[in-house]
């Protein structure tokens, strides 16, 4: 038996390495050299070729190499009956929760204007909200978005969180489902992404949920692109609904050049880099579920494919 990866656009050799050091002697294939197709049993994947997986009849299990499977899920010949795992990692979780602590303080004390006024030679200092005077709304209640509360809420900060199913913690408020979403939307300040990818939630960052934010709010989206109306979020921006965004995710990765985010002065790009995968920290739980498959044992980290996380 072996762990073949599968993957597009991606350092493959990071996971292979990290593997074999791992656990010296194992076989990892590089897909699509995967040697007899019927040996394949686990799969290790991020973007892989849309319909890779429905060549190899005794595939068991495919776990994604980060939090998220929407990139899994979306491929139309995905095997039924292979259980579908992600990474639950507390590298990738404090990663994630420093970055967007980073880009929210960078908003409230507007460290972005002393940039701008150091170019010019201008010494001018600017007022600035306490954070005990921001509130902040946090889509997605699962361990990303919990642990990124936690920390936002020990700052200081008013936090809420939103999420399917309510979510009840010491210093963040609950809401959940579509009917309590404008509520929660009113409240805040802050509005930060970090939902599944879903077929409810697509799209869900659009003209009727920004313009529900107050006024000046602004948007961190940390998910996926395909949660943002694009055109949506330029029009709240020039109208001056929204003060500004932090964007780490795009429906299309790598940006394109002439796409208009680039040269917004309210958006600040970064490429997909809040939170990543670190190989070595990740393959132990890997490691796990793959001798928990071969022994026939419950896997760990188990994604429903009908709620899509």
């Amino acid at each position: 038996m072996s762990i073949t990866i599968f993957s597009q656009g991606r350092n493959t050799s990071r996971w292979e390495n990290a593997l074999k050091e791992r656990r010296p002697g194992l076989e990892v294939h590089i897909y699509p050299d995967t040697g007899p197709a019927e040996e394949v049993e686990f799969a290790l994947a991020w973007n892989h070729p849309p319909g890779a997986f429905a060549n190899f009849p005794n595939l068991k299990c495919i776990s994604s190499t980060g939090a998220g499977v929407d990139h899994i899920l979306r491929d139309p010949e995905l095997p039924a009956g292979v259980q579908i795992t992600r990474i639950v990692d507390e590298d990738l979780t404090q990663d994630m929760a420093t970055f967007v602590t980073a880009q929210v303080l960078n908003h409230v004390r507007g460290l972005h204007r002393y940039k701008e006024a150091q170019r010019s030679h201008t010494w001018e200092q600017h007022r600035y909200k306490r954070t005990s005077d921001v509130v902040i709304g946090v889509m997605g209640m699962g361990v990303l978005g919990t642990h990124t509360a936690q920390q936002l809420s020990k700052l200081g900060f008013k936090v809420h969180g939103w999420s399917r199913s309510p979510k009840l913690m010491e210093g963040v408020g609950a809401f959940a489902g579509m009917e309590e979403l404008p509520t929660f939307l009113e409240k805040a300040n802050i509005l930060i992404c970090l939902l599944p990818l879903t077929k409810e939630t697509a799209d869900i960052l659009n003209k009727d949920t920004l313009s529900k934010l107050p006024k000046g709010a602004y948007v961190i989206n940390v998910a996926r692109g395909e949660h943002v109306v694009d055109e949506d979020l330029i029009q709240m921006l020039d109208q001056g609904h929204l003060s500004g965004a932090s964007l780490d995710v795009f429906r299309e990765e790598p940006l394109p050049e002439e796409h208009p985010f680039w040269e917004h002065p309210l958006i600040h790009v970064t490429p997909h880099i809040a939170s990543i995968t670190n190989p070595a920290s990740a393959v132990s739980q890997i490691l796990e579920n793959y001798d928990r498959m071969r022994h026939g044992e419950s896997l760990i980290n188990v994604v429903s494919k009908n709620k899509g996380y």
